[in-house]
């Protein structure tokens, strides 16, 4: 697994993304009032829309940083400003580039947990990340039992009450990265099977042509990016 400390750089000036590159941005979505009102300007009414159909403020400000955000990260990569991104959506609701942006390549996947976004972008490659936060979690073995196959859930339920909800998340961040780069639903987690213990990183099997990386991008988290194929290189920044 990845020390976040040392993985995170800050944004460059001169951002590139080479065919062989993938790169995850970490994004802190509680931004002053002032930047939010920057980022709600480059956002689609559909987009605005949503946005105001938050209850609470919190989680209406957290969305519209997270979407202004993701539009300027990829309009640094597609050469346009934010408010040019053009995005269509999955029966699922997974966002991607409109065709007109197609002839790009480029892909990319958002997930967010409390406060926290994680953003992975790359050519070609079908790509998929997940974050979640650390927390406790009322029959935590009932839900490892339901959606992990059978060893998975039987080293969730051996484990000390201290280690168990980490392992959860991180077989849950896994199983969750692979299913959102391939458009497959949450319906499939028991059919993902997860090798990992405490100690060491996890690994995808059944799945010979996937590479699945564990990432700790804060103290009270963990995350997973899986991605189509080999011979790549990871580059983490920080937004």
């Amino acid at each position: 697994m990845t020390d976040f400390d040392d993985t995170w750089l800050p944004k460059p000036e001169n951002l590139t993304l080479l065919s062989d590159e993938v790169h995850v941005w970490r994004i802190h979505l509680d931004r002053p009032e002032s930047e939010l009102q920057d980022l709600a300007a480059t956002l689609s009414s559909d987009e605005l829309t949503r946005a105001n159909r938050f209850y609470f403020p919190e989680h209406r400000r957290r969305f519209i940083a997270g979407r202004g955000i993701l539009r300027s990260i990829l309009g640094n990569y597609l050469g346009v400003v934010a408010q040019e991104v053009k995005f269509d959506y999955e029966p699922r609701g997974k966002p991607l580039l409109a065709s007109s942006f197609a002839q790009s390549g480029l892909l990319f996947n958002l997930s967010h947990s409390e406060n926290l976004a994680l953003c992975a972008v790359n050519y070609s490659r079908q790509i998929g990340i997940d974050l979640e936060y650390l927390r406790t979690t009322s029959d935590l073995e009932g839900l490892a039992q339901r959606f992990f196959l059978p060893r998975e859930y039987d080293l969730v339920r051996s484990l000390p009450d201290e280690q168990k909800s980490k392992v959860f998340f991180r077989y849950w961040t896994c199983k969750e990265a692979y299913l959102k780069a391939t458009g497959d639903g949450i319906a499939q987690l028991e059919k993902i099977e997860v090798a990992l213990t405490p100690t060491e990183p996890a690994r995808l099997q059944i799945f010979p042509d996937w590479h699945l990386l564990e990432l700790v991008p804060d103290n009270n988290c963990v995350a997973a990016v899986a991605v189509a194929g080999f011979g790549w290189q990871l580059k983490c920044w920080q937004y």
